[in-house]
């Protein structure tokens, strides 16, 4: 995906006020910024945020956290976030890679992959979201019966993270191929990106794993 970059974009995120700064002083303490002790749910490449956004409305007495690498697409998320009165959704410009540095044991209770980046090259495979590698990362983070819910329209990454997940020794406790058109639709919140891809007929696919 090609980014545009937004001039300024940086200092902006920087400024504001539903950006954490700093994450990293929060690792195990993150009631401090919510100021309460509810379960923390946290999307890893929340994109403009319309899928966050909409759950932290549908469900006010749970944390939501976005984590986003790159400011000019963070910038469009804060830019609907200004217009919504929330107190338990909250942003940090963030590379996943180092989730153990700003995430303790316990801290998250559930953690969202969409339409993540397929990295499709085979020696990129270790910056897959649903890798072993990221797997490793979320079990040290998550609570004991935390989850990871993947979806994706990319069967290839879909069928990869399968074998991943078994491969690190999780347990799948939902499966689809079809999203759309399963049992599993019921509540669903789209994603931008799964409202043009279902317009299109293209299929998704979406699975929860939890450790064992």
């Amino acid at each position: 995906m090609r980014l545009r970059n937004i001039t300024g974009s940086r200092e902006m995120v920087a400024e504001n006020d539903y950006v954490v700064h700093e994450p990293e002083q929060y690792k195990g303490k993150w009631n401090m910024v919510f100021d309460n002790d509810r379960e923390i749910h946290v999307e890893i490449g929340m994109g403009k945020g319309k899928f966050l956004t909409q759950l932290a409305l549908q469900n006010p007495n749970i944390n939501y956290i976005g984590i986003e690498k790159y400011s000019s697409v963070l910038l469009r998320a804060l830019e609907k976030r200004k217009e919504i009165e929330l107190s338990n959704l909250y942003f940090i410009r963030y590379d996943a890679e180092y989730l153990n540095d700003i995430f303790g044991k316990d801290d998250i209770t559930r953690i969202y992959l969409n339409f993540s980046d397929p990295w499709p090259k085979d020696r990129h495979a270790r910056r897959r979201l649903t890798s072993r590698e990221f797997l490793k990362r979320y079990d040290q983070c998550l609570k004991k019966d935390g989850e990871v819910i993947f979806k994706t329209d990319n069967r290839v990454l879909f069928d990869f993270s399968l074998e991943e997940s078994k491969l690190a020794g999780w347990e799948l406790k939902e499966i689809t191929f079809d999203l759309h058109h399963s049992e599993y639709l019921e509540g669903n919140v789209m994603t931008e990106y799964e409202e043009k891809f279902v317009a299109k007929g293209n299929p998704i696919c979406k699975l929860i794993e939890y450790r064992k």
